[in-house]
């Protein structure tokens, strides 16, 4: 069982049931991206992993514990969640929001490493350069490097990135997985909901393909990457090459 163990979760939106009966461990020193086609349930699965959403049935733990069980500042001490929605509106500098991170550690020992988790978060999300701007002069994509700051300022066991790499560029893309991976690395625990199939293959240790609101397939990119498996998934042919080791779909156009 992971750190996050998901079993039998099954989610209704306006009556609609968007997940069913879904099995997910989130395991400590891994790498687990969540793909699919859009409105699969993928985002919708990472809030229910993170707490923000209760399943219609079935049942998600945190370290053995029901996810209920925690209050909102244990739970935020145990996971971060980057999410789709990182809209600041306010006219805070860069490193407030950052600094909002380590608010579930406030008046904790852990409050004393405050500003250098907060520099090197924003040195590992490469804005350290936009410190002192104000939120509402940057760019989608800075506004969502610096969400991802926030998030790593947490210094949570186990992270939980909904799309982190959507309004980045292909440098920035590719820096963001290496940060889940180096994660990993140290032995946390990484969920990520990705696009990018190439993407989520190079960086994966293991892929969970989401379809018509069910856990198709798991496992090694490799082994759910399966031609006929994507095709049915999102409804177009496809070709599935070796690209330096990496499998990599192609639509057949």
């Amino acid at each position: 069982m992971g750190v996050i163990a998901a079993r039998g979760v099954t989610v209704e939106l306006d009556g609609r049931i968007v997940l069913e009966a879904v099995d997910l461990d989130v395991l400590d020193g891994e790498v687990l991206v969540l793909v699919g086609p859009n409105g699969a349930g993928k985002s919708t699965l990472l809030s229910v992993l993170s707490g923000e959403r209760a399943p219609a049935a079935g049942s998600v733990t945190v370290d053995g514990r029901s996810i209920g069980d925690y209050g909102a500042e244990e739970l935020a001490r145990s996971r971060s969640v980057f999410t789709q929605e990182n809209a600041v509106s306010f006219p805070f500098r860069v490193a407030e929001v950052v600094a909002m991170g380590r608010a579930p550690w406030a008046r904790t020992v852990a409050s004393r490493d405050d500003v250098d988790v907060v520099a090197r978060s924003l040195a590992e999300a490469d804005v350290a350069d936009l410190a002192s701007r104000r939120m509402t002069h940057l760019s989608g994509g800075e506004k969502a490097r610096v969400a991802l700051a926030r998030v790593l300022a947490q210094r949570t066991r186990t992270v939980l990135l909904d799309e982190p790499t959507a309004a980045l560029d292909l440098r920035h893309e590719e820096e963001v997985m290496r940060l889940a991976r180096g994660m990993a690395a140290d032995g946390r625990a990484v969920c990520v909901v990705l696009h990018d199939l190439a993407l989520a293959a190079a960086y994966a240790d293991r892929m969970a393909l989401i379809a018509h609101g069910t856990l198709t397939a798991i496992g090694t990119p490799r082994e759910v990457l399966t031609e006929q498996r994507v095709a049915d998934a999102y409804g177009l042919p496809v070709r599935v090459l070796d690209v330096d080791g990496v499998p990599t779909v192609i639509p057949r156009r």
